[in-house]
């Protein structure tokens, strides 16, 4: 089978490999659609944890398709289904589950290999983390169920609630989901920043109450005006770097929440001051990934158009075709996901 095999920065290459044999309780999948991420992007740019993903391997971890094969011991799926899962499977045991914390689960399984014609799951997240997609779905949306169930966590951690005032830095497609979400949390504004125009016009398409491009207008300023000079209630980070993160906290007012949600380099550190957090009652946190809970209510969502994702993806494009389509996500001002169709 053809297979986009990660080797390392900016080393991705289109190959042949062999068709992944299914044990006990395993499933193999015919990919249908695989969505590009900006986390892909960052990985091939930049590289990534080794204790999630081990080089060379298959890229990729936003997909649905028809099940292939079904192993031994199994009565669900069956042959010709049409399915998706989760990248990750909780143990449900280890210290962090018996918390309820599966997002930090100790003994986390990780799957790659979306971009690829099959893809081989394993058999515990064939049990706690896949899920039958109805048939009115289209399986570029169903894929979109991955980043979607990482920001429903989010949201729900930072406790997006009616009437909020919530800023977003960054219109990419995590941004732009937090857009979509935050509104239906029943947030009265919403607004989105960024450096590039065409995506805050999707913001605004999307629903955005406010677009403030960064390189133009100063968005402390600028949200303190919208804001009758206090600031958002909840300030979500949105791409991951220190300036923006350090940023986020001149945005939010006195008893606020900021969300550092976009991941930033390995390593990373950031100055905050101890004033906005003390006598401001600031309350800052991260959220990293998310729950097989989370997952299921990503695709309940997006099947009921509750949360439209459809508009997200920009462009259909072929496995071979793949390098090309990370040239175009980090280069092009009007792309945000690339379908890609082995």
């Amino acid at each position: 089978m053809k297979a986009a095999m990660l080797y390392g920065v900016k080393d991705l290459r289109v190959e042949d490999v062999e068709v992944p044999r299914v044990e006990t309780g395993e499933v193999l999948v015919k990919v249908k659609a695989a969505t590009t991420c900006g986390t892909d992007l960052k990985i091939l740019q930049r590289g990534y944890v080794e204790k999630v993903i081990k080089l060379p391997t298959i890229f990729g971890h936003e997909w649905a398709g028809d099940v292939a094969e079904v192993g031994e011991g199994l009565d669900w799926p069956k042959e010709g289904m049409r399915v998706r899962a989760g990248n990750s499977a909780p143990c449900l045991h280890c210290a962090m589950c018996q918390k309820g914390k599966y997002n930090l689960c100790e003994n986390m399984i990780w799957l790659w290999g979306a971009y690829a014609e099959y893809i081989k799951v394993p058999a515990r997240m064939v049990l706690v983390n896949m899920q039958e997609i109805p048939q009115h779905v289209s399986y570029e949306a169903a894929a979109i169920a991955e980043p979607l169930a990482c920001v429903l966590h989010g949201v729900e951690e930072a406790g997006v609630k009616l009437g909020d005032t919530v800023a977003i830095i960054g219109a990419g497609p995590i941004g732009l989901l937090h857009l979509l979400t935050a509104k239906k949390m029943g947030a009265e504004k919403v607004m989105v920043i960024d450096l590039v125009d065409e995506r805050l016009e999707c913001a605004s398409r999307l629903g955005a109450d406010e677009t403030i491009n960064a390189g133009k207008l100063d968005v402390v300023d600028t949200i303190h005006q919208l804001t009758g000079g206090y600031g958002a209630d909840v300030v979500i980070e949105a791409i991951g770097l220190p300036a923006t993160w350090e940023q986020a906290f001149r945005l939010v007012r006195k008893g606020g929440k900021v969300l550092e949600f976009g991941g930033c380099p390995p390593g990373t550190e950031i100055k905050v001051n101890a004033e906005v957090l003390h006598y401001g009652e600031v309350t800052v946190m991260g959220t990293f990934h998310t729950t097989p809970l989370h997952f299921r209510k990503a695709l309940s969502l997006i099947s009921s158009r509750t949360i439209d994702v459809r508009s997200l993806v920009t462009r259909k494009m072929k496995l071979e075709e793949i390098n090309k389509a990370f040239e175009l996500l980090s280069t092009s001002k009007g792309e945000i996901k690339i379908a890609i169709n082995p």
